[in-house]
């Protein structure tokens, strides 16, 4: 799908703004339900998401840049009528700035609007210094990145395709062609939600390499990732070793994250995509699920409750216009699985029309087993 950037230019400096509207359905059928309290138990979920984004960029000058981005999401349904608690959960914002609001509510609706860019790019010959919410993109792998522990996204959450932010200064030095240095300060409300870290890339034989440090919360943090391939096949992985700060390990635990990747484009387009995450601190026995409505809690620290986690996809574009997909996580320790079918079909260059499963399954009190299934319907226009 083709996006469209406006540009409006003034006096030397240039504003641009593209963005797009998506109309979702969404049912969740659960295996469990849940039961939030005195008449509130949903054995099914229901609502619509009508989702629309505004992305803005104000070259100002050579030097400096500014981006200011928001999403406005209309969220309706049974499921927001039978548990109006819902908005107060959308609306919370868990960084050090507070962008999110629910501006208009009624029975069985309300509206959130959330900034989750708003910063400003500075450029001196090779320093570059970001100040505001932004992406700490540390990541490497697709699915699972132990490395990015400023901001790290859940791999369920498939509609939010710009991921989150997280209110911080960058400043970043190129050191040459491929490479560079980069130390990232996050603001929080607390020490436990403030970080300081650092990270140095670059190549050695046509593989990218980087080294990742500091502290971040609880912990201090070591690691490592590489991105190259293998006889044309991706190759990626990334490290984390998270250890307690001398005050805070009656809070926090000692911790080895890893994942591992590969995938390959094959001549016909179909598209193959492994990889596997080791986790120290998780189980072998039975995991559990996270919170289900909402996981606030992920992070590269614990990106699965499983000591073990496999994952699986598989892409081809049957025709020019229809691409299908799908996608499996296996737990090994406990037998559950995750699957996921899709399919997309590109009505114009600036339109088109996703389905989507997510299909949870294991015996209670397994990663997946509590879930049940969902299933997901969108349009999406973008301009």
């Amino acid at each position: 799908m083709i996006g469209i950037t406006w540009t409006v230019s003034a006096q030397g400096s240039k504003l641009a703004f593209n963005g797009y509207v998506k109309d979702m359905q969404t049912f969740y059928n659960l295996k469990t339900p849940i039961v939030l309290g005195p008449g509130q138990t949903f054995d099914n979920i229901s609502y619509n998401l009508l989702h629309n984004r505004l992305n803005f960029k104000w070259y100002t000058n050579s030097w400096l840049t500014t981006t200011f981005e928001f999403r406005n999401r209309l969220f309706s349904g049974k499921f927001i009528n039978d548990f109006p608690e819902y908005a107060s959960m959308i609306e919370k914002d868990n960084g050090w700035m507070d962008l999110s609001w629910n501006w208009a509510t009624g029975k069985g609706w309300f509206v959130n609007t959330t900034i989750d860019r708003v910063y400003f790019d500075m450029n001196f010959n090779k320093w570059n210094v970001r100040v505001g919410r932004q992406r700490i993109n540390w990541g490497i792998n697709l699915v699972w990145n132990p490395n990015d522990v400023f901001n790290a996204f859940d791999y369920f959450d498939f509609d939010y395709e710009e991921r989150p932010g997280t209110d911080a200064v960058k400043i970043t030095r190129y050191t040459g062609v491929m490479s560079s240095a980069e130390l990232v300060y996050k603001g929080g409300r607390n020490s436990d939600q403030m970080a300081l870290a650092g990270r140095y890339r670059f190549n050695v034989n046509n593989y990218d390499f980087q080294v990742i440090g500091g502290w971040v919360g609880t912990d201090w943090v070591v690691g490592t990732g590489w991105s190259g391939d293998i006889q044309g096949a991706g190759f990626r992985g990334e490290i984390t070793h998270f250890e307690p700060l001398p005050d805070k390990k009656d809070v926090s635990f000692a911790s080895t994250v890893a994942s591992v990747s590969a995938d390959y484009t094959f001549t016909n387009s179909l598209y193959i995509h492994s990889s596997v995450l080791y986790n120290s601190h998780g189980t072998n026995g039975l995991a559990g699920g996270m919170d289900y409505l909402m996981n606030s809690n992920l992070s590269a620290k614990m990106l699965s409750l499983a000591k073990w986690s496999l994952f699986g996809q598989v892409s081809y574009p049957v025709t020019p216009l229809i691409n299908v997909d799908f996608s499996s996580i296996v737990n090994p320790g406990d037998g559950s699985f995750y699957l996921g079918p899709g399919a997309t079909l590109s009505i114009t260059d600036n339109l088109d029309f996703f389905l989507m499963g997510q299909l949870f399954e294991g015996n209670p009190g397994t990663e997946f087993g509590d879930y049940g299934k969902a299933w997901f319907a969108r349009l999406k226009w973008s301009f």
